[in-house]
């Protein structure tokens, strides 16, 4: 979804390339709860929200949504089995 709101944005802008931030995205659904997940995350540890969340945020969000997607596909793969011959 993220990668056709990109697409969309670029073909509007006559061409020019520009991605969608994560956080872009999340702030424009919901930017209460951002507000939110940061404070909470912050009480937890100050400094797991400034190098390594808001580094995910500025990312754009098809490419996180890929990375996602690729862990998760590759933590249920399971390798094909190999056949068992006859007469075994």
């Amino acid at each position: 979804m993220a990668l056709a709101y990109d697409g969309i944005r670029m073909i509007a802008d006559n061409g020019q390339l520009a991605f969608t931030t994560l956080e872009m995205h999340w702030t424009a659904i919901d930017p209460d709860s951002l507000q939110l997940a940061r404070e909470s995350v912050e009480s937890f540890h100050p400094l797991l929200w400034s190098p390594l969340i808001a580094t995910i945020l500025v990312l754009p969000a098809w490419c996180v949504a890929l990375g996602l997607a690729t862990i998760f596909y590759l933590s249920g793969y399971t390798p094909p089995r190999s056949p068992i011959p006859d007469g075994i």
